[in-house]
């Protein structure tokens, strides 16, 4: 029985299985999307939410932390210069997963793992603009004219 045991194998070894998350986590906070499998994105979902809320923290030993999992300097300067004040007063939920649908190939379910906050992403409700084909829709729909009936040419 696997009660309470957290984090999945992923048919890999230990060491593979944190030098894979360690990568998708560096991925994740230097771009800030990452496209992967379904059950890697819903992992990955834990390991990136702890480095943000290590970023948060702010200390040197969260600094230290985070350096065991995220490969490169520029990325945890990134993490705790950037990212972490974004999320300053948000408690937790950090990234979403949305999934996109099966992989060509080997018909893999896949998935993106983004932060929910994005720094290229604008906070707009505006509404979209309609295309062309619905405007023209409407405008057919607003005029309404019964259409005369359709006659048979006669053959023959």
């Amino acid at each position: 029985m696997r009660h309470r045991v957290a984090g999945v194998k992923l048919n890999r070894s230990t060491a593979h299985r944190r030098a894979l998350f360690k990568n998708l986590v560096t991925a994740l906070l230097e771009h800030e999307v990452v496209r992967t499998t379904d059950a890697k994105a819903k992992e990955l979902r834990r390991w990136g939410d702890r480095m943000i809320t290590l970023g948060k923290q702010g200390t040197l030993h969260a600094r230290r932390r985070a350096a065991t999992i995220v490969a490169r300097r520029s990325v945890l300067k990134k993490l705790f210069d950037e990212i972490a004040p974004r999320f300053q007063e948000r408690n937790g939920g950090y990234t979403r997963v949305v999934k996109l649908g099966l992989r060509h190939g080997d018909a893999a379910a896949l998935s993106v793992v983004e932060l929910v906050e994005r720094a290229g992403a604008e906070k707009t409700t505006q509404k979209k603009p309609q295309r062309r084909r619905d405007q023209a829709k409407g405008k057919a729909a607003k005029k309404q004219e019964p259409a005369a009936p359709r006659r048979r040419a006669a053959a023959g």
